[in-house]
């Protein structure tokens, strides 16, 4: 029996006893157990801060960021284990690069960034944000902001759905801030997550105490945070709610951070009717946001907005290619779709699914049976793309229902308006698209989504080739959404650095401010 272990102050924990049994997605079979039984959290928090704080702020944002660089590319020397221990998860080879090499841009893409756009040398410790503003009428008193580094940890607490690209794309800014970071894995992965630690400590590349590892149960880990720490969250909205209340969390205002579940939406222009390229693009995206990862991404599309006149086409069209998507071991080539990333997982899809079907009725997939090639379809936790129609656009569970898996339902909107209308009853998403040759359209729709959205892509033959999709989270832009999607914001470039950084307001006079920020007024 293989025990995953944590790592904290600096040293591997292994618990001793036996824990929580994880197994592979695709077999069944038994992978680990997992405990974080005997982890001291208190002592794990107060040694990052103490050891892995100090240790990153005597390094300039330069400095940091060619740890990041450093570390990408040994990563990336790496992939290949990595990729293997994916297919375990039921990802495809595809899904799997999804995830680790996506990781591992994001980390290249803040080394970039940092190199850029914030300060080296002197100002390499401190950000100078904006301008500096004349307090007097003869120059003799300025005032400005500073940003500079929390003394407390980044506490990352992940879902199951990427191993490898949350923990990345939470540590990439926090140690560019100068911040040390612990990561919480979710159990039915956290065997990936875990090489991906060992890795990194294996490279020697990070300084003490930068990085700490819980694998199992957090236990009482927000017990111990304090004011100056940070906690991150990805999951659902019900387990934000509950960590964002926790009393510590409340009583030190501990700067909190969620990502959470969304009813995601992609709504069809009504010039884009069979025969456009926006049509064929429309239907492609929609299959691939379906199937991609086994639908398990929190930025899939949940609802296909379709003008009430081109239902029967996109159903007809989504239903054909549908069929042609095989879904198996991800040992075998031909497959594009592996399994869910645990039995569990499946029957809780199933429930949404049913749920669904109260107000919808399924025009692609069987929801009881699939053939899986390779696999055991009962063993492993297979499952075929469904795609749902519901034609009472009114219907709430299309709305409120996320089935986390390959589920879409199709739902048919009259007017622009109505489509906007529609998608705001998502109350609150992570990502939207809109699809369409019409700029005119697009705009409406858009401005329209915004205030609902974190994110929003306008797809057309123009950006099509190069455009990285509905589902795909950038490192230059922000990644959450308001409302139910949890209301934070993730990467979005210098401003995910800003997040794990205090800001200040300065007063003084010229030279006093010119050496406390190491920047002469401007």
């Amino acid at each position: 029996m293989t025990l995953l272990r944590s790592y904290v102050q600096d040293r591997w924990h292994t618990p001793a006893a036996a824990g929580s049994a994880i197994h592979d997605a695709v077999t069944g079979e038994e992978i680990a157990q997992v405990s974080s039984t005997g982890v001291d959290m208190a002592a794990a928090l107060h040694h990052a801060r103490t050891v892995g704080g100090p240790e990153l702020r005597a390094l300039s944002f330069h400095h940091r960021a060619g740890l990041l660089a450093d570390l990408a590319s040994y990563l990336r020397g790496h992939r290949e284990e990595l990729y293997a221990i994916s297919a375990r998860t039921g990802a495809t080879l595809y899904d799997s690069k999804y995830d680790i090499d996506g990781g591992i841009r994001v980390l290249q893409a803040y080394a970039g960034m940092a190199l850029r756009e914030l300060p080296d040398g002197d100002e390499g410790l401190v950000y100078a944000e904006g301008p500096q503003e004349n307090l007097s009428r003869d120059g003799s008193f300025l005032g400005g902001h500073i940003c500079t580094p929390r003394r407390g940890t980044a506490v990352q607490i992940n879902a199951y759905n990427f191993p490898v690209w949350a923990p990345l794309e939470k540590l990439a800014p926090a140690l560019l801030a100068g911040v040390p970071s612990l990561v919480k894995p979710a159990t039915q992965t956290c065997y990936l997550t875990s090489r991906l630690i060992e890795l990194i400590v294996e490279s020697g590349l990070l300084p003490p105490g930068s990085l700490s590892y819980v694998c199992g149960s957090a236990g009482d880990l927000l017990d111990h945070v304090t004011e100056q720490d940070l906690v991150s969250f990805t999951g659902s909205a019900a387990t934000a709610e509950r960590l964002r209340t926790h009393p510590v969390v409340v009583r030190q205002a501990v700067r909190f951070n969620a990502e959470a579940d969304s009813v995601n939406c992609s709504v069809l222009g009504p010039d884009a009717t069979p025969g456009t390229p926006e049509f064929d693009l429309y239907v492609g995206q929609l299959v691939t946001e379906m199937t991609v990862k086994a639908g398990q991404k929190c930025t899939a599309i949940r609802r296909a907005l379709v003008p009430a006149e081109l239902m029967d086409a996109v159903s007809e069209a989504a239903a054909a290619r549908l069929a042609e998507v095989v879904v198996g071991n991800p040992a075998d080539p031909t497959v594009r779709m592996g399994a869910l990333a645990s039995l569990g997982q499946r029957e809780e899809v199933r429930r949404s699914v049913k749920t669904l079907l109260d107000s919808a009725h399924l025009v692609s997939g069987d929801l009881g049976r699939v053939d899986a090639r390779g696999a055991d379809p009962e063993r492993g936790a297979f499952l075929t793309p469904l795609l749902l129609r519901c034609d009472d656009p009114g219907a709430t569970a299309p709305h409120e229902v996320e089935a986390f898996g390959p589920v879409s339902t199709l739902i048919p909107y009259t007017s622009p308006d109505h489509a906007v209308f529609l998608a705001a009853q998502g109350r609150g998403s992570l990502a939207g698209s809109v699809v369409t040759g019409d700029p005119a359209f697009a705009r409406q729709v858009v401005l329209g989504l915004a205030p609902w959205h974190g994110r929003v892509l306008a797809l057309d033959t123009e950006s099509a080739k190069a455009s990285t999709g509905h589902g795909s989270p950038l490192p230059a832009l922000i990644h959450g959404g308001p409302g139910r999607a949890g209301g934070g914001e993730e990467m979005g470039g210098i401003r995910g650095v800003l997040h794990h950084m205090q800001r200040t307001a300065v007063q003084g006079g010229p030279g006093m401010l010119a050496s406390v920020t190491g920047r002469s007024a401007k």
